[in-house]
């Protein structure tokens, strides 16, 4: 795949960080999806600390929907979060609001497959970290949802990927 179709089909899986497949190109072809993964995530731990932070800092806040990217709102969605209470939706935006006053970035968890319980008991855990600790973290979390959405890319029908 030439470089400008392969940046467009997957430099939106790193949250509006399309940098980490332009970097990611020049060492296909990829034998396999985990190869793939395996060679974008290995850009992202060579970034410098100042791009890695702007790459965790592009994801939205879990439930804020608003600056959100399609990926993002389906997969917030998948976990309910599209769906929350009052009560919930005003736990999670002081939650939300606390983690990333205390951090500088927005709490990241990759939630396909976990319930909004889940995701609510890890920010309260999370929140408790340092911040060295909890940026590692966060590029964990980040790395498991662009495998995610690369998977998605993959099961997806031919019509679908552009």
């Amino acid at each position: 795949m030439e470089r400008e179709p392969f940046i467009a089909a997957i430099g939106w899986v790193f949250e509006h960080s399309p940098w980490v497949a332009e970097r990611a190109w020049p060492s296909r072809p990829f034998v396999t999806l985990a190869a793939l993964h395996a060679a974008m995530t290995d850009i992202v731990e060579r970034a410098s600390p100042q791009e890695q932070l702007a790459l965790i800092r592009a994801h939205p806040d879990l439930g804020a929907r608003l600056r959100m990217s399609a990926a993002s709102a389906r997969e917030q969605a998948g976990a309910g979060l599209d769906r929350l209470k009052a009560e919930e939706f005003d736990d999670l935006q002081f939650l939300n609001s606390l983690y990333r006053e205390k951090f500088g970035f927005p709490f990241i968890y990759a939630v396909k497959g976990r319930s909004k319980s889940d995701i609510l008991a890890a920010l309260k855990r999370r929140l408790a970290g340092d911040s060295e600790a909890e940026r590692a973290i966060a590029l964990t979390h980040v790395y498991r949802i662009a495998l995610f959405r690369l998977e998605d890319i993959v099961r997806a029908p031919l019509h679908e990927r552009g």
